[in-house]
């Protein structure tokens, strides 16, 4: 009988794990991933670009998450969404828990504005594991639907490379104009970043100052040369610049490798504080030729590469939800081969936070989180005049285990940096 009720505790005890959000992170993750101060709230909205190529309007919908005052008891979102799945099927529809409240009482305050752009054909849906986290940390962030072509349908595959810039821009801008006509009044429009994944790291490059080569393989993809005014050298290649503008993180970016979106040069021209993030083994963007040359182009930013070692593409999601598991094609959407996602989300969650709590915050504190000697995190130690205990945090220092992370827990990773030269 014992073992009966063991096992269906067990079974139990699990169930309420896998429906546990990405976005609260366990009991080994990075000192910084845990949850700030703040409850979450979470509104959708609507936005209408008139001034795309074409003339033709853009409706763009619009998660905001926020820091906000959570009664008790509240009830929290389930988020419901679908991604393509393998042709023939129809899309597949999942959904995934949170620990937002839809409309609750926001904090008092003015917050950091963070954008965040979700991959080709993804959604705000499967990114959650980061924006209800960043909510918490006193971020307000909008994650924006740009509706992409089914990725499969490659006689579209064009389209976004010149919409996903135009749309984060848009959206930035349009809710900078809110907060200073007092629309938005917990928001401080001085301070913004862009969080971009996949496609929408290419779009965060490119509004962050990343200048597109006109005879680059991304340009010549947009039909119609609709991409060549925005292109270095066209009249309107400034239109992506946004105001206030402090820091951008890229997950898996793509634009490198193949597709030359910016060629160094046009590396060269972004100045922004940058964060890349990928694993060495990503086959969708390259890493060599995509991943870490745009680490390594992007002279004039100060800036870090944090790698996953042997992880592939798909750091930028959530875990995959139950009805995304019974297929391959659908689960890869989210899972990686060799990590498990509760351990990049956290990890990721972690060095996100010092990042942007470092250059858009201005917190001097955050900045031991991104130093290290030792960049190549097997090769560290803990540092004898350390905590002891089993759970305990590393102090950081010459030689030993990343600041933030437990015990025998800093493992399989990379953090490089590089100074902006003039």
């Amino acid at each position: 009988m014992s073992r009966v009720w063991i096992g269906l505790a067990l079974a139990l005890w699990c169930a309420g794990a896998s429906a546990e959000p990405l976005s609260r992170p366990g009991v080994d993750a990075p000192e910084l991933a845990r949850l700030g101060p703040h409850g979450v709230g979470l509104r959708a909205i609507t936005l209408t670009d008139r001034s795309q190529p074409g003339g033709a309007e853009r409706v763009l919908p619009v998660d905001i998450w926020y820091p906000a005052v959570v009664r008790t008891g509240a009830r929290t979102v389930t988020y419901a969404d679908s991604l393509p799945s393998e042709p023939p099927r129809k899309p597949a529809a999942f959904t995934v828990e949170g620990l937002a409240v839809r409309g609750a009482a926001p904090a008092a305050g003015r917050f950091p504005l963070v954008i965040v752009s979700h991959g080709y054909s993804g959604t705000p849906a499967a990114m959650t594991w980061l924006t209800e986290n960043l909510a918490s940390k006193g971020y307000v962030v909008a994650a924006i639907h740009h509706r992409d072509p089914d990725i499969s349908d490659l006689s579209r595959a064009g389209q976004p490379l010149l919409r996903r810039p135009l749309d984060i821009s848009f959206v930035a801008r349009a809710l900078i104009a809110q907060a200073r006509d007092g629309s938005l009044t917990n928001l401080d429009p001085d301070r913004v970043a862009v969080v971009g994944y996949s496609m929408g790291g290419y779009g965060a490059l490119t509004v962050a100052g990343a200048s597109l080569d006109p005879a680059g393989r991304a340009a010549l993809a947009v039909p119609g040369g609709q991409m060549k005014p925005y292109a270095r050298g066209g009249d309107r290649a400034g239109d992506f610049a946004i105001p206030g503008l402090k820091a951008v993180a890229v997950m898996a970016p793509a634009g490198g490798g193949s597709f030359r979106a910016w060629g160094p040069v046009g590396l060269a021209g972004l100045k922004t504080p940058l964060l890349v993030i990928g694993g060495d083994r990503d086959r969708t963007v390259g890493f060599a030729d995509g991943v870490r040359t745009i680490f390594e182009q992007a002279v004039k930013a100060d800036r870090y590469l944090l790698v996953f070692q042997n992880g592939g593409h798909n750091i930028g999601m959530n875990g995959a939800p139950d009805q995304m598991r019974a297929r391959i094609w659908d689960q890869d959407w989210f899972e990686d081969p060799v990590w498990s996602k509760a351990r990049t989300a956290a990890v990721q969650q972690h060095m996100i936070t010092a990042f942007l709590d470092y250059w858009v915050k201005g917190d001097a504190s955050r900045l031991a989180y991104l130093t290290t000697d030792t960049p190549f995190s097997n090769a560290t130690k803990w540092p004898t005049s350390g905590p002891a205990g089993y759970g305990a945090i590393s102090p950081g220092g010459p030689g030993a285990a990343w600041k933030g992370f437990p015990r025998n827990h800093a493992v399989g990773l990379e953090l490089h940096h590089a100074v902006a030269v003039p």
